[in-house]
């Protein structure tokens, strides 16, 4: 291979890692959006609205297609935030930026113990209990995408110099 080959691919695999950055940078606040809106949703529901006593037992399927308005809604969004989680993770593996990977992989299993507890809440007719775990784990994903926002805003990310996971002494020399 010569300099100049080396040199191009490079600045093609710096290229694909801004972009892959920038990806990332977009799927982590888009899921620390939509968590938000879940929680204010939530909050709502659980002080607004009642199970129907048709829904009790019938786990999401039932809440989405019989539920009032804001509990179908809310579940649904569930449904997004756990794809949206699982899109998150892959593009963090397809980055290889192994700390934010340990993010998703932490939010994506809250965002599911919380939806899992939301079939607690319309099977059970609104427990508390129910309603507190998924706030807390809304609260800890929240956390992890905004720790993902923090990692991918660093001045070495956002000028692209660098690949991520790399540092200088790794990088191809120009």
């Amino acid at each position: 291979m010569t300099m100049r080959a080396s040199a191009e691919a490079g600045v093609v695999t710096t290229e694909r890692s801004v972009r892959r950055v920038r990806g990332l940078r977009r799927a982590s606040f888009s899921a620390f959006v939509l968590l938000l809106i879940q929680y204010g949703l939530g909050m709502y529901t659980n002080i607004y609205v009642t199970v129907p006593s048709a829904d009790k037992g019938g786990g999401m399927g039932k809440a989405i297609s019989n539920g009032p308005a804001a509990l179908s809604i809310h579940a649904v969004l569930a449904i997004l935030l756990i794809l949206a989680a699982i899109g998150l993770l892959v593009q963090a593996v397809m980055a290889r930026y192994w700390t934010v990977l340990a993010a998703a992989v932490i939010a994506l299993i809250t965002i599911i113990g919380a939806a899992f507890s939301g079939v607690d809440f319309t099977n059970n007719g609104g427990q508390d209990s129910a309603s507190m775990t998924m706030a807390v784990l809304a609260g800890v994903a929240i956390l992890c995408y905004g720790t993902v926002l923090y990692l991918l805003s660093s001045p070495r990310q956002a000028a692209g110099s660098d690949a991520p996971g790399r540092d200088a002494r790794t990088r191809p020399a120009s």
